[in-house]
């Protein structure tokens, strides 16, 4: 008998002003991976932005959006490499200043389909901080 397992995983690496502060799991949520399967024959949308939020419900895999969404942007770039697609967000001084408890891929700028979603403890975002995420996703 054949047993092959195609698994989803996802983790970010949070900096802080360059410096990485948290690093953490995530959760492909349910609408995530059946936006997977249908990329295997439509190939129209991307995911190609990110969002953060002061929401600290726990991911669950029928999330579709994020528990208190602060600010969304497209993605700064997204590259692959084998299995896995890394996704990279950007928030300036003076964007999304506020105590970042959660984030989550999307392929919209508003609404959009959900890839994952996680939650963290509090990123705290000055005025005048810059963050990235780096959100690496790996299909094995």
């Amino acid at each position: 008998m054949i047993k092959d397992n195609f698994n989803l995983k996802g983790k970010l690496s949070i900096a802080l002003n360059n410096e990485v502060v948290q690093e953490v799991d995530n959760l492909v949520v349910t609408a995530g991976k059946n936006y997977v399967a249908d990329r295997m024959k439509n190939n129209s949308t991307v995911m190609g932005y990110m969002a953060v939020g002061t929401g600290t419900t726990a991911a669950a895999a029928g999330n579709t959006t994020l528990a208190s969404e602060s600010d969304r942007n497209a993605l700064t770039s997204t590259t692959v490499t084998d299995n896995e697609v890394a996704y990279v967000g950007t928030w300036a001084a003076g964007d999304a200043s506020v105590a970042i408890t959660e984030a989550g891929l999307f392929s919209a700028s508003s609404g959009g389909t959900m890839l994952a979603r996680t939650v963290f403890s509090a990123v705290n975002k000055g005025a005048s901080d810059s963050l990235t995420i780096t959100w690496t996703i790996t299909v094995s």
